[in-house]
């Protein structure tokens, strides 16, 4: 028989941290992250570097609610938080002139979730 839960307890915790920064922030945008990644993982957001270059200006703050690729280019600095990236789309990033954080570190710096822009 399978289960339908989550196991893996950094998302677990990722998910809770995201839902009391939104109680706590009354900020709609950490509610919708978590209810994201509550989804079945095979619904999960895989977002390539061309996507993000398409839809995004200089100096935008990304959020990526899964796992950025590297296939594409990107040729404009941004700061990307996702929950995770290949190791190409961290290093086109970085070439570009951007940053990448986690979630948690975007949480952190800023918690109000202001101009943050979801891609995925």
């Amino acid at each position: 028989m399978k289960h339908n839960y989550k196991t893996n307890i950094q998302l677990l915790d990722l998910i809770s941290g995201l839902k009391k920064q939104s109680r706590e922030t009354e900020a709609p945008l950490w509610r919708d992250i978590a209810m994201r990644f509550e989804r079945p993982t095979r619904n999960s957001t895989e977002v390539n570097l061309s996507r993000i270059n398409r839809y995004t200006k200089e100096k935008d703050l990304i959020l990526v609610p899964g796992k950025v690729l590297g296939a594409g280019e990107l040729e404009h600095p941004l700061t990307v938080a996702a929950y995770s990236f290949s190791g190409s789309a961290k290093a086109k990033i970085i070439a570009a002139g951007g940053s990448c954080m986690s979630i948690q570190e975007l949480i952190n710096t800023n918690p109000e979730g202001n101009r943050v822009k979801i891609i995925g």
